[in-house]
């Protein structure tokens, strides 16, 4: 699934070079292996060293996870693992690559684009375009069946510098991508006051005002919460009822309109509207006070309770369980009654997941390890987890009638926390053609796709997204610099607003403050990115 990555780019890893150690030799790379045949499994076992990151409820050592038991065994290569947990992770690998201590290859790096093509030109990181060509035919494979990823990982240099992650799930605006914020609503508060599911932005309000008012759990107290978010905060956001006053929004504020020109939203009219509307919900009481400034487990906390009348996030499993009592609700009609639901610039796509480094002494060798990870069986096991795993809860079932892997029912377990603790992430590729051949589509994924085809493709109005463009290293920088001053700007008017109600006194300064930090550059340089990428 998809998943929103927060990387620190080269910038912070020049300020580390500051405090590193400049004469540092040592490195945590492998020996040199000089080996006649490298047909799989080896003759004799070999050991490369690795950086990797997981999740805190995942194994610290990464070799105990069955998949990983299994590649060794397959390939006759142990990993030698450094593992960070990933609050640490990316610091721990700033630090790693500023000192020069580099290990052999880095797995789910999470790399920016700036990170890829800087470290690629100073030579930390190698390129691999003619690995993949000689000695990756797994991957070779995926980039013939599906050219548009070979476009989509090679630098503006010309050079491949890393192995992607590549999950299909649906094509167009069918995408399970499409939309990342669903709303979720109590259907059980809805029926227990005699309410309907709203239609309408004003029908909302007065169904939030009823769960404010009319004690819909049934205990005597005032403890409902109508309406719950994490501000900018991805699938936890509230983007999704912008799209009632127009274009809408969505976390990169970056739509691209049926004629093809890149729109920022949040200098429309619209958007304006939107907040004015959330400004109302706020001083009626509705909107969770902690809503500006809760992290994840605080709203996980209070939607296990079941406190939410309205909430927001990617998939209710994991955080009011898979159950009836919360149902997907229906895009809402605006003052002016048109419905729109605004599309993410999101796709199943990851391009910096893997990196060899400079410090590899066995090039081909960690090639043709990592090739293992885009055989289609084993891309599928890396994305969810594995099968006949005797200790624990189980993803797959194999078929081996068949050869393909099967979904197991997940009897209640939330489908994120059964994956982090035993899939492995990484470089890997499952292509729409992968389902019915390869692997059953996961029930979650399924159910997902069917409400966005029923509920949500109907009311987008957007032909087009933004595509995952590989912007020049100078574009990049650029895009960079402005992001960092606008995005902050942006995100914190959007919350002050909804809580002071200013929105209107302050637009005209708000909107002369966005070209002071240089919007009309931005789109500038993102409409001909666009432009040069259609071509």
């Amino acid at each position: 699934m998809k998943k929103m990555f927060k990387t620190i780019s080269l910038l912070s890893i020049a300020a580390l070079l500051a405090t590193a150690c400049s004469n540092s030799t040592t490195t945590s790379s492998s020996e040199k292996y000089e080996i006649a045949d490298t047909k799989f499994p080896l003759k004799e076992e070999v050991t490369l060293k690795f950086m990797t990151q997981s999740s805190p409820i995942a194994p610290k050592d990464p070799n105990e996870k069955l998949i990983y038991q299994r590649l060794e065994e397959k390939t006759g290569i142990h990993i030698d693992w450094t593992n960070y947990t990933t609050d640490t992770f990316i610091e721990k690998r700033n630090l790693a690559v500023a000192s020069g201590d580099l290990p052999d290859a880095i797995m789910d790096a999470t790399f920016s684009d700036y990170d890829l093509q800087k470290l690629g030109s100073d030579g930390t990181i190698i390129p691999v375009e003619d690995l993949i060509e000689e000695h990756m035919p797994n991957l070779k494979k995926v980039l013939k069946q599906a050219p548009e990823y070979r476009k989509m990982i090679t630098a503006s240099d010309g050079h491949i510098y890393s192995f992607p992650w590549i999950e299909e799930l649906g094509e167009g605006k069918e995408s399970i991508h499409s939309v990342d914020t669903f709303p979720w609503i109590n259907v059980e508060w809805l029926e227990k006051l005699g309410l309907e599911m709203p239609k309408t932005t004003e029908e909302l309000k007065e169904v939030l005002i009823a769960f404010k008012t009319q004690d819909p759990n049934g205990n005597g107290e005032a403890d409902e919460i109508p309406m719950s978010f994490i501000i900018n905060h991805g699938g936890e956001d509230l983007a999704f009822l912008f799209g009632s006053f127009g274009l809408g929004d969505n976390w990169d504020h970056t739509v691209v309109t049926n004629d093809g020109k890149v729109t920022f939203t949040a200098n429309q009219d619209g958007y304006k509207e939107a907040i004015k509307y959330f400004n109302e919900l706020y001083k009626e009481g509705l909107i969770d006070e902690e809503a500006f400034e809760q992290d994840f487990n605080t709203y996980l906390a209070k939607g296990k309770e079941e406190k939410y009348g309205l909430y927001f996030t990617w998939d209710k499993s994991n955080i009011t369980g898979f159950n009836d009592k919360y149902k997907l609700m229906n895009p809402l009609a605006g003052p002016s009654g048109e419905k729109n639901v605004t599309r993410t610039n999101g796709i199943g796509f990851d391009r910096g997941k893997m990196v060899i480094t400079s410090a590899n002494k066995n090039v081909e060798l960690t090639a043709k390890w990592i090739d293992q990870l885009y055989d289609p069986i084993q891309s599928v096991q890396n994305n969810w987890g594995t099968y006949g795993d005797e200790s624990q809860q189980n993803i797959f079932e194999f078929d081996e009638s068949a050869g393909m892997l099967k979904h197991l029912p997940l009897d209640g377990a939330a489908p994120a926390e059964l994956r982090q603790k035993t899939n492995i992430g990484g470089p890997l590729a499952i292509l729409d053609e992968y389902y019915g051949s390869v692997t059953t589509m996961p029930d979650d994924a399924a159910w997902r796709l069917d409400l966005m085809k029923e509920v949500m493709v109907p009311h987008m109005k957007a032909d087009n997204t933004f595509p995952k463009v590989f912007f020049s290293l100078e574009n990049i920088k650029e895009l960079s610099t402005i992001e960092t001053d606008l995005f902050a700007y942006v995100n914190r008017k959007r919350a002050e607003w909804i809580k002071s109600g200013k929105v209107e006194e302050e637009w005209t300064e708000y909107l002369a403050e966005l070209d002071r930090l240089k919007l009309d550059r931005w789109l500038e340089i993102k409409q001909s990115e666009y432009d040069r990428n259609k071509k």
